[in-house]
């Protein structure tokens, strides 16, 4: 496997052409010091932002206005001299420059409307508030791809790149811009068909990363290359058409004080430990949003994060964005660096550790299904490791599969077989039908007879049950849980089996 430091920052950088300044008080000797305060070996540092602004002088991309120093040199340079690693941050889904300057190179709807961020509300009261952002959706085709391909050969050239941080890609978002539907249809791509036309975006996506891997290694063979946006599990195309498999190594963008909680991360890491490289976990020094200035979580509640990270297997990274004038905060690096200095200690008890738990889950990549089910187990403090159709089922004394129909139509022969060796198998709702949901996918001793016919229902547990349930010492150990011997009310009515005979 190859090797990913574990102490990391993203430092972001998205700066309006309307700063003045910009990085005018950038000091390698205070970037430094900050870096060694904060006990970080690697920093992923800024070649182009959101606005399209690049941060050294380029002669192929745009030259922030208002930058007079070559800062991505400077913040390498600083970086080497003290032996931390600096991966080169690009955007690509979002560059609002290129899209103004070039609309055909921006991603379309079905309808031929502009796909963005967040829609822009019409006729919106000027004393109320607008959206945060909205950014114009940049498709990797076309002149636009070209435009990459040459920056990033043009960056390769100039600066000893230990990886390349891709940014804002999208796969489950279809484009249908003139580039999209000219190479449909030469490539005997459906337009009118979704399916067909989720196939295609995929494709574009992974030959535009193929080629600008090309490039890369070509120059450092040894860089490190990711795309962000494509490891995210509550995007189901990902997994469709493996669209992580074209990084080196994965980063789990993940806010829990925004994006979800606490309990996001650990289903996240089981999925990709199972890829075989590098899993490192990204929150943010702050509360909110990426690109909050002035919000600092606790020292300890980092550290807490941070232990998360490592005791999961995965390298820590937390999140930054640098002043504009270049300046390091340095209560922030002295914040991180309270955890950093705990995951020095402790990172060889985990890091890169593999997940070994007895129970399967049978992931669906339907993120409300998955997530429940992680929910429930880790609650319960039960540990698993994520399984897929086609896996070797001989360690795991249970396989549970959650309540999304379609999971088992590619594996049913092979949990069978698992059953009939001894092993236990538990599956929850839907999940034991096939796709459509109109009949069970495997024997489970039981008739599908049609989804519940009420809003809500009721489960009378059985004397059998109860028994078994005392007889074990479940109804001692776990009082809190000992499920009542009259009916109870269930909030969503259960799908109907008649069991058979």
């Amino acid at each position: 496997m190859r090797s990913e430091p574990s102490r990391q920052i993203h430092l972001d950088f998205h700066t309006s052409e309307h700063l003045p300044d910009i990085g005018a008080q950038f000091s390698k000797a205070q970037f430094q010091e900050a870096l060694r305060l904060g006990h970080v070996d690697l920093i992923n540092v800024f070649a182009k932002c959101h606005h399209s602004w690049s941060y050294y002088p380029t002669k192929v991309g745009r030259p922030h206005p208002n930058l007079k120093i070559d800062l991505l040199g400077e913040q390498i340079e600083a970086c080497h001299e003290i032996g931390v690693r600096a991966p080169i941050y690009y955007t690509m889904g979002w560059s609002a420059a290129d899209a103004e300057d070039h609309p055909d190179w921006c991603c379309r709807n079905e309808d031929g409307s502009l796909v963005v961020s967040s829609p822009w509300p019409e006729n919106v009261d000027p004393n109320e508030p607008k959206p945060t952002f909205q950014w114009k959706e940049l498709c990797p085709s076309g002149g636009y791809h070209e435009l990459m391909e040459a920056q990033i050969e043009e960056i390769c050239k100039t600066y000893d790149s230990d990886g390349f941080w891709f940014d804002i890609y999208h796969a489950h978002i279809p484009c249908y811009c003139e580039n999209c539907r000219r190479a449909m249809r030469d490539l005997g791509y459906d337009v009118s068909d979704r399916d067909s036309v989720s196939r295609f975006r995929a494709y574009t996506i992974k030959t535009h990363a193929e080629k600008l891997t090309k490039v890369i290694t070509s120059y450092h063979p040894e860089a490190s290359i990711y795309f962000n946006g494509l490891t995210a599990i509550e995007r189901p195309e990902n997994f469709r058409h493996r669209m992580h498999e074209i990084n080196t190594k994965n980063d789990l963008e993940d806010l829990p004080t925004t994006w979800g909680g606490y309990d996001k991360f650990p289903l996240r890491a089981k999925v990709f430990h199972r890829e075989g490289k590098p899993v490192v976990a990204m929150s943010g020094k702050f509360h909110t949003a990426w690109g909050e200035f002035g919000g600092f979580k606790d020292p300890e509640a980092i550290r807490f994060e941070a232990a998360g990270m490592i005791a999961y297997g995965a390298g820590c990274n937390f999140g930054d964005h640098l002043h504009p004038l270049g300046e390091m905060d340095m209560t922030t690096y002295r914040n991180v660096g309270h955890a950093f200095e705990y995951v020095e200690k402790i990172e060889s008890f985990g890091l890169g550790g593999l997940p070994a738990a007895t129970l399967g889950f049978m992931a669906s990549y339907e993120l409300e299904s998955d997530e429940g089910l992680a929910r429930m187990l880790l609650e319960e403090q039960v540990d698993f490791d994520v399984v897929h159709a086609g896996d070797d089922l001989s360690r795991f004394e249970t396989i549970v599969v959650p309540s999304h129909a379609g999971i088992l139509d590619e594996s049913a022969s092979d949990l069978m077989s698992f059953v009939e060796s001894g092993g236990s198998l538990l599956i929850l709702g839907d999940g034991a039908l096939s796709e459509g949901a109109e009949a069970a996918a495997i024997d489970i001793g039981a008739r599908f007879i049609g989804p519940g016919a009420h809003d809500v229902d009721y489960t009378q547990v059985s004397a059998t049950l109860s028994d078994e349930r005392a007889s074990s010492g479940y109804t001692t150990l776990h009082r809190s849980s000992t499920l009542p011997g009259t009916p109870f009310l269930n909030y969503e009515a259960a799908n109907r089996f008649e069991l058979e005979s």
